[in-house]
């Protein structure tokens, strides 16, 4: 019998799986994330069932179907393994991955046959279901997802573990993955602004459901560390040092956490330790570089810093900057994080290289164009030495109006840079009107106003002040 390829696609579409829950390709960098998802496999066996469908839909992306389908093979087997009374319920992310899959691959009668393992396991579940089936840890299996594919995804990731949490307030890996949302998004709010959540009762929540997790554990300190409580935090880092010293997942926050406290050689020494047990891990070598960053900088502050030991720090920075937007091309932050080490380097062409690849993006949030701009602002302020381009580019970050950091920041400094212009009686009617601008942007329209009027008073038939006061006036 010939299946309609539309009834099918229909019944697809049903299925709660990878490839229903809207995970964009352009978020995440497939190389990097296979490379997370088999490190997790080495070290952490007991959620191989999820990582393997993950690593399924990840095949999937990479048009590697057949590799694919042998991962969902794993999953099944680990299925049959951990959950031999539960083999219906425990597969139906599974199956309709399988499904999908062979979608892809044009061979729909084993398209069909999976989705009707699903639709009659969801019957025999409830009498309701048609495939799709509110099941807790199919959200909670969602929401580890999501938050692997990055801060897009977080807020999804936070609503599903809620849900999971709504049928099972106890279940630890909910607690856990619900905690891990939120500190995420916190960490978000914090570089780029918005609504802060209460996420510290959420991590010791997570930690008494589940004392041998040291990854919430590591977490929770890091929280504690930034609500000035880092004394607190460090009894949990070696609490976990003790439990797990061999968890590359707790050394890199373990790592992050003496780093952020200024005890710089402890942190590259565990790092260096998870690197070798995590050779590709992305995220390891983004560390060593900060820290190297940091021992670069407070030598900078010497009054004659060792020349050869500074060289040293700086291309070992560069060094695993590189690697790290070479296997993880999403990976913005690091991008300035490499050409604010050429300027130190004063490599200035190929700092100006990475920028210009950066401003030229189209992939980027609007916070991270905020961002952007204000880096680029800060090189031209600083390394280049012009502050005329500066200005621009603070400008362009103001004139988003996300409320972020960089945004605060770039009003902040351009202020000042006119204002010390304008004082010293070098500024004319053009820094003047730029000024009235950033009130406007700011929102601060009666120093806008009185702005624009000085412009107009030294530059009379000027279109845009004349404008601008007009419109400024009428808004009133």
């Amino acid at each position: 019998s010939t299946i309609s390829k539309d009834s099918l696609k229909t019944s697809l579409l049903q299925l709660e799986c990878h490839f229903t829950w809207t995970l964009l390709k352009k978020h995440v960098s497939l190389e990097a994330l296979e490379e997370t998802i088999l490190d997790h496999i080495k070290f952490l066996a007991e959620y191989e069932i999820r990582d393997y469908n993950l690593l399924s839909y990840v095949y999937h992306l990479k048009n590697s179907n057949e590799e694919a389908l042998r991962s969902l093979k794993k999953a099944e087997e680990a299925i049959q393994k951990r959950h031999p009374d539960e083999i219906d319920r425990r597969s139906l992310v599974t199956w309709g991955n399988y499904a999908w899959i062979y979608y892809h691959m044009q061979r729909f009668e084993e398209a069909q046959t999976y989705v009707s393992k699903v639709q009659n396991s969801c019957k025999k579940l409830s009498s309701t279901a048609h495939g799709k089936i509110q099941l807790p840890e199919i959200y909670a299996e969602q929401g580890w997802v999501l938050l692997r594919f990055g801060r897009n995804y977080f807020e999804r990731a936070m609503n599903c573990f809620e849900n999971a949490l709504r049928s099972e307030p106890n279940n630890s890996d909910f607690s856990a993955g619900y905690a891990t949302a939120m500190y995420r998004l916190e960490g978000d709010i914090q570089r780029y602004g918005g609504e802060v959540r209460p996420c510290l009762e959420a991590l010791k929540r997570a930690v008494e459901l589940n004392p041998t997790d040291t990854t919430v554990m590591a977490l929770l300190a890091l929280q504690l560390q930034r609500l000035n409580r880092a004394n607190e935090g460090e009894r949990y880092i070696e609490e976990g040092l003790k439990k797990t010293p061999d968890f590359p997942v707790f050394l890199r926050h373990a790592a992050n956490f003496y780093r952020k406290k200024g005890v710089v050689n402890k942190a590259v020494e565990i790092l260096q330790k998870a690197l070798a047990l995590t050779p590709n891990c992305v995220a390891l070598h983004h560390q060593l570089g900060l820290c190297y960053r940091w021992k670069v900088l407070q030598l900078k502050k010497m009054r004659y810093p060792p020349k050869e030991e500074m060289d040293n720090l700086i291309q070992l920075a560069i060094f695993h900057f590189k690697i790290a937007i070479d296997k993880k091309p999403v990976f913005f932050s690091a991008y300035y994080d490499l050409a604010g080490m050429y300027a130190i380097d004063k490599r200035y062409e190929e700092a100006e290289e990475i920028y210009q690849k950066m401003l030229q993006r189209n992939d980027l949030a609007c916070d991270e164009k905020q961002d952007i701009y204000f880096k680029y602002g800060h090189f031209q302020q600083f390394h280049m030495k012009s502050k005329s381009k500066a200005i621009k580019y603070y400008i362009e970050c103001l004139k988003l109006e996300i409320d972020s950091y960089a945004r605060k920041k770039s009003s902040e400094v351009v202020e000042t840079l006119l204002n010390q212009k304008i004082e010293s009686g070098l500024g004319d009617a053009t820094d003047i009107g730029t000024l009235g601008l950033i009130h406007k942007l700011n929102g601060k329209k009666q120093e806008a106003i009185e702005c624009y009027e000085e412009a107009i008073a030294l530059d009379p038939n000027n279109e845009e002040y004349l404008n601008a006061l007009t419109e400024l006036r009428l808004s009133i």
